[in-house]
């Protein structure tokens, strides 16, 4: 072989080199968390039936996490673990988004598994939404960005607590106010910051849910507001109710917020209920449009 060749050769081996030591291209997506009776294909990370029409705008590469809506959050939390595994790991960002019961799977999954260690996997899931290992390197926990909530239930619904759900599931029962609240640590984010949007259309059940309410959720849960049980929380215009107060600072009367939880948005016009009806409706379209905004 002449030195020519050898040379050629030699550079063709470097160029090969560190074309191998480049960086995996990077990408952000966009998971949108379903709350109580599901609705979406479970694995199928294209199936936004609870949300509305796939094709509407929801943040850069959206993605729908379906669960069933009706088990247990333990139960079914391995689904959102897959897709955190897939989408949210080595170069990969999410950002996410969640509705009603959603909350309380999103926080349960960040408080007993945020700090875990992920295998990083190459964001191409198979049928069943399980994605495979990109290096065999591990990570602690996901790379998240933010996860915004809509009229989350974490804290719970008093429509639990008094059986207005005339249904069998087991989730009613996590979903009980003093259940929802000791299921999971709500303070351990993993420094996650969790966005609250509280809507505050309610009427139907006005008797029943505290304070301002979107006819399932009622503030001191869409809030984020700490305490081992619910509370009476309103709009500023409401002056036989404490106020519900934007940003982490306390509430009126004292109350805090858990941990890394923020209220972006507090409906103080009264115009956003809790349902999506099959068209990113209700309080969800509030926090669509600002993942739209800033999902990017």
């Amino acid at each position: 072989m002449s030195h020519t060749h050898r040379r050629t050769l030699a550079a063709l081996l470097a160029t090969a080199l560190a074309l191998l030591a480049l960086p995996a291209l990077a990408d952000n997506f966009t998971l949108w968390i379903n709350g109580r009776n599901g609705g979406g294909q479970i694995g199928n990370y294209d199936s936004f039936t609870y949300w509305g029409p796939a094709s509407t705008a929801a943040g850069v590469n959206k993605k729908a996490v379906n669960w069933d809506g009706k088990s247990h959050i333990a139960d079914q939390n391995y689904l959102v673990r897959n897709a955190l595994d897939c989408f949210c790991t080595g170069n990969n960002w999410c950002y996410v988004a969640v509705h009603s019961a959603g909350d309380l799977m999103m926080g349960y999954t960040m408080a007993n598994y945020g700090s875990s260690t992920r295998y990083k996997k190459t964001p191409q899931p198979n049928a069943s939404g399980q994605c495979s290992n990109a290096d065999g390197t591990t990570q602690t926990g996901w790379n998240i960005k933010w996860v915004n909530v809509a009229s989350g239930a974490g804290g719970g619904s008093e429509l639990a607590d008094v059986g207005s759900w005339a249904v069998s599931d087991v989730l009613t029962q996590d979903l009980k106010t003093t259940t929802a609240r000791a299921l999971y640590n709500h303070n351990a984010t993993q420094g996650v910051w969790f966005y609250m949007y509280a809507g505050a259309k309610g009427t139907l059940y006005s008797g029943i849910l505290p304070g301002q309410d979107d006819e399932v959720v009622a503030y001191h849960s869409t809030g984020g507001v700490s305490g081992s049980a619910g509370a009476s929380f309103c709009n500023p215009s409401d002056w036989f109710c404490n106020d519900l107060t934007l940003g982490t600072a306390a509430n009126e009367g004292g109350r805090t917020k858990w941990s890394y939880h923020s209220v972006s948005f507090r409906d103080d016009g009264e115009a956003y209920n809790h349902y999506t009806n099959g068209a990113w409706g209700g309080i969800v379209s509030v926090v669509r449009t600002n993942v739209v905004n800033n999902a990017r």
